[in-house]
């Protein structure tokens, strides 16, 4: 399908509904049903759990499908496949029956797996009691790195992936040790970058580097052959760290009477008072929308961005927070029209499906 980039929010959302998520559906069926396979009990409840709760993780990250031109269902492919893994793996980093990081790692490995042509699969349960997952970690791992060895231009968007794969990996690692080792190791590990990403805070950086967008567009561009090293580089830098801090942290924003309740970080938390939330929310907002305009189909991703926005405002549990109300009203505003067109479809969507995500 070789059908242009949308740039305007009325064909962007008929096409994600007509095209985008029953190509969704479609490959989210196939991988349940290989999770309903997985031999080991505890192994086969996360991986059902995971795409049970985060079906809209694949809805909203398949959007960037439609960067792909012709090779659409490639793209769906890989992010859905990718975004499992992901979504799989941080149920079982939460819910776990271990706190040992060596662990945390050793899952996350699939991710790289993914990411690199010629990977051999490995024990990604080496260090957990957990074992038998019937190949099926093993098999969303091979099904991306399908699509990347196929990619004519992998080497101009190979070490961008990779260093957006272990960004996220050493936040999924220190993020999930035990409680009172979690902001130790997230200071660390920030003072590590901290020369490159001046203005932020750990908690800041540590939001911007657990999204998943900066891949799914790199691969998507690279399958349409729009790819040159230019490209990717912008691509890097547009996504991370602004544009992927706004997708998480409007994430950690809807999330955080659960965290709280569960015992999870929530970077949210951490700041000072709502004011200062406020501030930075809007600060981010106008960063990852200055950082758009240099990106090939700018108003494509101007609209990602302002459909962030709308879609996560618009999940009711944000009428559940002390601040939520009044906290969605300004960043929609800040957002404009779009946003609020975005915001509109999703609390609808929400109601017909009686206010589940999907």
């Amino acid at each position: 399908m070789s059908k242009q980039v949308p740039t305007k929010a009325l064909v962007l959302m008929k096409r994600v509904y007509q095209q985008v998520f029953p190509a969704v559906d479609r490959e989210l069926t196939y991988w349940k049903r290989r999770a309903l396979e997985i031999p080991d009990m505890e192994l086969r409840s996360q991986a059902l759990a995971s795409m049970e709760a985060k079906r809209f993780h694949c809805q909203g990250g398949a959007v960037y499908s439609l960067l792909a031109g012709k090779e659409f269902e490639e793209a769906v492919r890989f992010i859905v496949a990718y975004q499992t893994i992901s979504d799989y793996l941080d149920n079982l980093c939460d819910r776990s029956t271990s706190m040992d990081p060596a662990d945390f790692r050793q899952l996350h490995q699939a991710m790289e797996d993914a990411l690199v042509p010629g990977k051999e699969t490995r024990n990604y349960y080496r260090y957990r009691e957990e074992q038998d997952d019937g190949g099926y970690l093993a098999e969303l791992a091979a099904t991306c790195r399908h699509t990347v060895t196929h990619l004519d231009n992998y080497q101009m968007v190979k070490d961008y992936l990779l260093d957006l794969q272990c960004l996220y990996t050493d936040l999924q690692v220190h993020k999930h040790v035990a409680k009172q080792e979690r902001v130790p190791r997230l200071t660390a590990w920030f003072h590590q970058h901290k020369t490159s990403f001046q203005g932020l805070d750990w908690y800041e950086f540590s939001a911007a580097a657990g999204s998943t967008l900066g891949v799914f567009s790199l691969v998507s561009y690279a399958l349409s052959s729009h790819m040159d090293e230019e490209v990717a580089g912008k691509i890097y830098d547009g996504y991370f760290p602004y544009i992927q801090a706004v997708h998480i942290m409007l994430d950690y924003f809807i999330d955080q009477q659960e965290d709280e309740a569960e015992g999870d970080l929530n970077f949210c938390s951490y700041y000072e008072d709502q004011d200062r939330m406020k501030e930075r929310f809007l600060f981010f907002i106008q960063q990852a929308e200055s950082r758009s305009h240099s990106l090939p189909n700018p108003l494509f991703h101007q609209m990602v961005l302002e459909g962030l926005i709308g879609l996560y405002l618009g999940d009711p549990k944000v009428d559940e927070l002390r601040n939520g109300p009044q906290m969605r009203r300004t960043l929609i505003k800040r957002g404009g029209w779009r946003s609020r067109f975005f915001y509109w479809n999703t609390a609808l969507y929400y109601r017909l499906n009686g206010g589940k995500s999907g």
